[in-house]
């Protein structure tokens, strides 16, 4: 069993390099974890999108 890690700044762009990994994954997904983390820096709200495949070949 491996995973693979994935953190980016938007939604979007975290949608894409998933897709991207799965397109290309030669093996089974087992299950696909997903977090949001949000933070707030004087007045500007910095978010964190972030998920995990963990998958086996």
């Amino acid at each position: 069993m491996k995973i693979k890690m994935f953190d980016e700044e938007h939604e979007k762009d975290l949608e894409n390099a998933v897709n991207e990994f799965l397109s290309n994954l030669e093996g089974q997904v087992i299950d696909i974890k997903y977090q949001v983390g949000i933070a707030v820096f004087a007045e500007e709200q910095i978010y964190c999108f972030s998920a995990m495949v963990i998958y086996k070949r």
